[in-house]
């Protein structure tokens, strides 16, 4: 077998990609929304119909949040090795990941000698730091939340967000506001506050070039610059034909590490 499927079920949400012979052939990207076996299985079959297969033609990997939640996986696999793999993919010699989701974070550190995956830490217990906080700071500044990144970069002056809640957070951005701060200050207090936040977590287990920043919060230009300059290095993230692949790096790492099962 030579065409493989990677689904990674996030929290927000679910990416389904197609490889076949270890190129990236098609992809989805949709909300996940409560119902993670629906959105996966008909997510799927659109990817099906669309490159002429059948389900008996491909070899199905799930991966993520809620890959135990649908029925046409062949088999599944822990996100931390399906980014770590990913991350390969696209940067051989990659030494760390850092992967920003819907509702975690987690740093990882890859042997360079094996390419395993030889120490992680994930923050799942709290929303600071991850997709659904930054959704959150964009609806309390009523900015577009593509926008901003963008906006935090125009800053001079950014705002100082001390709280790791983001309820407390939230509570922090509506009084700032109030005083009269601009909003390009606390959007880059917000996202200092976020770099701060996920780069103690991967200090703390080790990592160093090369980084790979993989995630649909590695999208952002902000957090990108920021956890640049709270680790002191620049970090990579997956760029493909001029256009971002950061947050398929889960569902690619699950195709092939189906396809080295396969061939081994």
């Amino acid at each position: 077998m030579t065409v493989f499927v990677g689904i990674d079920i996030g929290s927000l949400e679910t990416k389904v990609v197609l490889l076949e012979n270890s190129e990236l052939l098609d992809f989805r990207v949709n909300r996940s929304t409560f119902d993670f076996k629906r959105v996966g299985n008909e997510m799927f079959n659109d990817l099906l119909e669309r490159n002429n297969l059948k389900k008996s033609d491909v070899y199905v990997m799930s991966t993520g949040y809620g890959r135990n939640s649908i029925d046409i996986a062949d088999d599944r696999i822990t996100e931390i090795t399906a980014h770590a793999r990913g991350a390969q993919y696209f940067f051989p010699d990659v030494h760390s990941v850092i992967d920003i989701g819907g509702q975690d974070s987690k740093a990882i550190v890859i042997s360079k000698k094996s390419g395993n995956v030889i120490d992680f830490q994930m923050n799942d217990k709290c929303a600071a730091g991850t997709g659904r906080f930054i959704e959150v700071m964009a609806g309390a500044l009523e900015v577009p939340i593509q926008n901003i990144g963008e906006l935090a970069l125009n800053s001079n002056n950014p705002a100082s967000i001390s709280s790791t809640c983001t309820v407390f957070a939230e509570s922090e951005v509506i009084s700032l506001f109030a005083k009269g701060t601009k909003k390009e200050d606390i959007a880059a207090g917000i996202h200092k506050s976020i770099a701060r936040r996920v780069g103690g977590m991967a200090k703390r287990i080790g990592v160093s070039p090369l980084l790979v920043f993989c995630g649909g919060v590695a999208k952002n230009i902000a957090v990108k610059k920021f956890l640049e300059q709270e680790l002191g290095f620049e970090i990579m993230s997956p760029i493909s034909n001029g256009q971002s692949n950061a947050q398929l790096t889960g569902a690619i790492g699950a195709a092939l590490i189906a396809s080295d099962q396969s061939n081994s």
